[in-house]
């Protein structure tokens, strides 16, 4: 069947490019996993810190998660932003990603705790360019915006670049990453200096987390769900500091066939912990059996 492009379609043709060609909450960015025994040429990546916040898109107009949702912020927080898509991180400080996601999430904000609150701004998607003439791009973007402030006397100083680095050897990358982690933070992004903005998870970005491991007596066994009926779906623990908690990654089939008896001690890895002290991304490593 044809066809045939009328005047009045002109306006909704072009409307439908525009958002197709816009960024969207559908079409964010996401980073793949760089394993520590991983290797990569460490020269093509610009390296910055992985800041434990919650991720902010601005579409110019608004401030949305990831997922599309609105995030009410005060006005003032965003009234210094240019009218551009910009893709960054609302962040307090190293550990506190429970309370930035409690003042991220809330319908009406608080003024003064979103004074906590800092934008930090690491990719501009909507230039269609490599990674590094983002960077240049949206460094001199908000170095303007600061400029423009400052004249009016308004304080942007919430709003910052978030710099990137380069390495030439991977035992440089690995030494700032133990330094950056001392600091309390949560690890690295390494973006690939020639990538284009890309849709989805790919090798563009990369996220370098380090891991810790502990040990942990089983003291229950929690029933599987979906193709894992009938098998182990998670274990329940108590480490040597008295928490309670489930793990429930890291299992074979065999392993969730026939899991560690209650009683057992287990090796998991974790990523840090919570405001509560409980350890972050749990995953199961091995049992232990000396």
């Amino acid at each position: 069947m044809l066809f045939k492009i009328t005047l009045f379609m002109v306006p909704l043709l072009a409307l439908l490019y525009v958002a197709m060609a816009s960024p969207t909450f559908a079409q964010a960015q996401l980073a793949s996993v760089l394993e520590q025994q991983q290797t990569i040429d460490v020269t093509q990546y610009l390296v910055s810190e992985k800041f434990d916040g919650v991720r902010a898109i601005w579409t110019g107009s608004a401030l949305i998660t990831r997922q599309g949702n609105p995030i009410h912020a005060p006005d003032w927080f965003t009234a210094t932003l240019p009218k551009r898509w910009l893709d960054g991180e609302l962040w307090i400080g190293h550990q506190q990603f429970e309370a930035v996601s409690a003042i991220a999430r809330t319908q009406v904000p608080d003024d003064a705790k979103w004074r906590q609150v800092h934008y930090l701004v690491f990719d501009m998607p909507d230039l269609v360019q490599p990674f590094a003439e983002r960077y240049s791009a949206y460094r001199a973007l908000i170095a303007d915006m600061h400029q423009q402030s400052a004249l009016k006397h308004i304080d942007s100083s919430h709003i910052q670049a978030v710099e990137q680095l380069r390495f030439h050897q991977r035992d440089e990358l690995d030494a700032y990453l133990a330094a950056r982690i001392d600091a309390g933070a949560e690890g690295l992004m390494l973006h690939h200096a020639s990538a284009f903005h890309q849709v989805g998870r790919s090798q563009a970005i990369l996220k370098l987390k380090p891991h810790f491991d502990a040990e942990a007596e089983v003291i229950g066994h929690l029933p599987g769900r979906g193709k894992y009926t009938d098998m182990l779906g998670a274990l329940r623990v108590r480490n040597t500091e008295g928490h309670e908690f489930s793990i429930g990654t890291g299992f074979s089939d065999a392993q969730r066939a026939d899991p560690p008896p209650i009683g057992s001690v287990v090796t998991y890895k974790y990523h840090g912990y919570t405001n509560s002290g409980l350890p972050r991304f749990t995953s199961f490593l091995r049992i232990r059996n000396d």
